[in-house]
């Protein structure tokens, strides 16, 4: 039978130190070596002036760009280019403001057709009791799917740009105590956080819910609950913040709503490009479950904006997630 030796004993065995070696977690050289550390290269103000002298020069004989045929013709092209540009575009503004019809005139764009049928029909066709919300989530939903792509899009810039990829203690942060971007225990925020950030969501989700039965709809209500996180993380902290909404939470939760509103008004467009009657109906107007699709729109809506919103501010406080 082997002996049971001590752990001081057995770091001290070849096979151990073979072991450390093998695996990385030991270098043999660390401390077996006469180190001796070294000074820092101190320079004098004439060396200095002498290195950056000798730089210019360098960089004047390789470059040459007061004397570089091809810098010199592009600097003459791109001026030519930039002023007949700006000209052009001065002529085409020029032109569409004269093309414009006078203030007050009948026959003008803003006096035709569509207006008209949004108004007249609007309430018929999609079922909304609120124009407004009819318009811009039935007769012009691809411009607002347009709209939220836009935001999601911005928020992924905005995450490329700001976001802090170093993990713990490599950043020169002290990430471990997250209350390092948060007021020292504001017990007057955090009390007031307290009684109304549950009723600033509630009231997101209602004005979101109610978007197409009166003043409302996806955009403002995730603005109200987007500013409810708001209030929430900046009392108590990223750290308790993020064991409901993180990145990965955000990423999937635009997807989700990104796709689901896809999905939503391609059935929409297809039937209606193709004369079909849709089987979902619009419901009675003036109750909550009606218009259609215009409520689970409002829905996807209000996710994106709500996230971009909080998203947008944690990027720009703290970095990243």
């Amino acid at each position: 039978m082997s002996r049971k030796v001590s752990r001081e004993q057995y770091e001290k065995t070849i096979s151990y130190r073979l072991k450390s070696w093998l695996e990385g977690s030991r270098d043999l050289y660390v401390g077996n070596l006469e180190m001796r550390p070294q000074s820092p290269r101190q320079e004098d103000e004439d060396t200095r002036r002498q290195h950056r002298e000798d730089q210019k020069k360098v960089r004047a004989r390789v470059y040459d760009t007061e004397h570089n045929r091809e810098v010199l013709l592009f600097k003459k092209v791109y001026r030519i280019f930039s002023l007949l540009f700006c000209v052009l575009l001065v002529s085409m503004l020029l032109i569409g403001v004269a093309d414009l019809p006078p203030f007050g005139e009948a026959d003008k764009p803003v006096n035709n057709e569509v207006s008209q049928r949004y108004i007249e029909k609007g309430l018929q066709e999609t079922g909304a009791v609120n124009i407004v919300t009819g318009m811009i989530l039935d007769y012009r939903a691809f411009d607002t799917l347009g709209e939220s792509h836009v935001l999601f899009i911005a928020t992924c810039t905005v995450l490329i740009l700001l976001r802090t990829d170093g993990k713990e203690g490599e950043s020169g942060r002290e990430e471990s105590n997250d209350r390092a971007y948060e007021p020292k225990n504001d017990v007057i925020l955090q009390t007031a956080a307290r009684l109304l950030v549950p009723f600033i969501i509630i009231f997101g989700i209602y004005v979101i819910l109610c978007g197409h039965l009166g003043p409302g709809g996806g955009f403002s209500g995730g603005a109200v609950i987007g500013a409810g996180l708001i209030l929430y993380v900046s009392a108590f902290g990223f750290e308790k913040a993020e064991r409901f909404f993180t990145g990965a939470t955000y990423k999937w939760m635009s997807f989700g709503a990104l796709a689901c509103y896809c999905l939503s008004k391609t059935y929409s467009f297809y039937t209606g490009a193709n004369h079909i009657e849709s089987v979902i109906p619009l419901g009675t107007p003036g109750a909550i479950l009606s218009s259609g699709l215009i409520l689970l729109l409002n829905i996807c809506v209000g996710v994106v904006v709500a996230g971009t919103m909080y998203t947008f501010y944690v990027m720009f406080r703290k970095g990243g997630y």
